[in-house]
């Protein structure tokens, strides 16, 4: 395959998706046991080459451009101010982020979980598409939800209390939510 092709970066683009999704999944930890030993600058580094090298890779819609740039906006900030306390706002950025992807969604284009339900199921139903429209309205407010409480401990809270959230509560939250949702919609495609 030519070096130059768009299919020659999809499998550097999964890497640094799973590099960054790695990332997220450890920061709360990295934190607790590495803020006292290292720079906020190199927390910094870390994670704005990650977000660069995505967005040099390609983001391929909108609102995942928006996410980067928002992403790198925050690990500059970081890196500028070198402010340990600063270490505590990556949660609330990616939730902001990903608050700003899905409301957007809703108002232009397709709603990012029809979208993902498309990939499924390339025809859906006009039912299938309010439910998933409702469904992306239901992940706004978890997002919006999550950016509050990430912030408040992150401003008020003790490490700990801040990293058992951002580390274990807010994903076990996520996974509710899915759970949740995958058992409405198995009830809702039975009756439709």
């Amino acid at each position: 395959m030519n070096a130059t092709h768009p299919g020659a970066r999809t499998p550097w683009r999964r890497l640094t998706g799973a590099a960054l999704l790695a990332a997220g999944l450890a920061y709360p930890f990295a934190v607790y046991f590495g803020a006292a030993a290292l720079s906020p600058r190199v927390f910094a580094l870390l994670l704005g080459a990650l977000w660069l090298a995505r967005a040099l890779l390609g983001v391929r819609s909108p609102g995942g451009r928006w996410a980067a740039l928002a992403a790198l906006g925050f690990c500059l900030a970081l890196g500028l101010a070198d402010d340990p306390t600063l270490l505590r706002g990556y949660p609330v950025a990616i939730s902001l982020a990903l608050l700003g992807l899905f409301a957007a969604s809703l108002v232009s284009g397709t709603p990012v979980v029809e979208r993902l339900a498309r990939l499924q199921e390339p025809e859906l139903s006009p039912a299938a598409v309010r439910y998933t429209r409702k469904v992306t309205w239901l992940w706004v407010g978890f997002f919006a939800f999550n950016a509050v409480v990430a912030g408040a401990l992150a401003l008020w809270a003790p490490l700990a209390w801040w990293t058992l959230y951002t580390g274990l509560i807010a994903y076990l939250l996520m996974g509710l939510l899915f759970a949740g949702e995958w058992l409405v919609r198995q009830r809702v495609r039975a009756r439709a």
